[in-house]
């Protein structure tokens, strides 16, 4: 792969590569006006099936989860072909003010990073693939949805599901990963615990069991757990809710848990020690319900996957030494499944998630020339 990697890209033509870069940069800018929430990326998905037409895509649709499909039909179409992804959703609600600013070198803009610049540069390839090079078998194009938040990879799950008997790799762009290679997908699992009881006047019925005590108790027994450093597992209270009043003894209460790990067996282990913290707390009038609201699967692919290493390669051919990392991306579904599947990124930037959230404009470029050579030797080398 390094070899083939190598050879492309002294054959392609980058001559082009400084305006389409620009013109990334602006589409991006176009799609991160678009509101797009977990489950309400419809406007979004619409918007970039309308580009997937205009740059002579076939087959081009959407579907009730709001992914966006586009066919670039290659050379070999007997062969199963290559799945090109990017999420579109954000993390901000629809009315977040989504004005976008400009420095040196620099654009603000909430999402525009994640994953705005990913979506462009995905449609970047599209354009330079139907301008310049037939690629080897089928590239098919996906716009996905419910990457974020409570959405557990939904978009991402049902494309892959769609397109898996046709398709043999996965090559997922996050905006904001340049220089950075994740062949491992972290097993996820997300509990909505809550607990009841039966209230009452914090005056008059104290010492009758509360809700929110209860959840905190429950909470801080969750703090104490020590996950094991390797397999690397991690766990977070995200939000916690409950009560009706300051004087009120809480009937309900409840608390949002994301439990990680590199390794499957290391989340059940993790998940086993919350379930024995949950039935400590139980009491006769202190009940406690456990609701699975995500479940994200682990997978991974051995560094020496001719799938990584041609992304390290067509990393060091714009001169970036890459880095290999593990992280929860649409990526998972695929390599949960088996398939090849590696998340590259277009830029670098930072403060992700945040309203001042923003993206460096130089290295798109050297984004868009690495997504290409591997797209190309991933095709090529079937």
């Amino acid at each position: 792969m390094k070899h083939l990697i190598a050879q492309l890209d002294h054959s392609l033509d980058w001559s082009t590569l400084p305006t389409l870069a620009q013109a990334v940069v602006e589409q991006a800018i176009a799609i991160q006006q678009i509101p797009a929430p977990t489950f309400q990326e419809l406007r979004r998905a619409e918007y970039v099936a309308t580009r997937f037409a205009a740059l002579g895509l076939t087959q081009v649709d959407t579907d009730d989860r709001y992914n966006a499909y586009g066919l670039l039909p290659g050379k070999h179409r007997g062969v199963p072909g290559v799945m090109i992804s990017a999420h579109t959703d954000t993390v901000f609600p629809a009315d977040a003010n989504l004005a976008a600013r400009a420095e040196v070198g620099i654009i603000h803009g909430p999402g525009l990073g994640d994953n705005s610049i990913g979506v462009a540069g995905m449609l970047g390839l599209a354009n330079y693939l139907q301008q310049q090079i037939l690629p080897g078998c089928d590239f098919w194009f996906v716009a996905t949805s419910r990457e974020e938040g409570m959405g557990d990879l939904g978009g991402m799950k049902a494309a892959f599901n769609r397109l898996k008997a046709r398709i043999n790799t996965v090559i997922n762009v996050e905006g904001m990963a340049l220089g950075h290679v994740y062949r491992a997908g972290i097993a996820v699992r997300r509990l909505h615990i809550t607990a009841t009881a039966e209230g009452g006047h914090s005056w008059l019925n104290f010492g009758r069991s509360s809700a929110i005590h209860g959840i905190v108790e429950l909470g801080a027994r969750i703090t104490t757990i020590r996950p094991v450093q390797s397999p690397r597992t991690t766990y977070n209270i995200g939000m916690i809710e409950g009560g009706q009043s300051i004087n009120t003894i809480a009937t309900q209460a409840g608390l949002w848990l994301d439990l990680r790990s590199e390794d499957s067996a290391g989340l059940a282990q993790l998940e086993r020690e919350v379930m024995a913290h949950v039935q400590a707390v139980t009491r006769p009038d202190l009940a406690f319900g456990v609701e699975v609201v995500g479940d994200r699967p682990a997978g991974t692919i051995a560094p020496e996957h001719p799938l990584v290493q041609g992304a390290l390669a067509a990393l060091a051919q714009v001169g970036i030494q890459g880095m290999l990392e593990s992280g929860s991306t649409d990526a998972n579904v695929p390599l949960a499944a088996g398939y090849p599947a590696v998340t590259i990124g277009i830029t670098r930037g930072g403060n992700a998630h945040r309203l001042d959230e923003y993206i460096e404009t130089a290295p798109v470029a050297d984004g868009l020339r690495q997504l290409i050579l591997l797209a190309l030797a991933a095709a090529n080398g079937q």
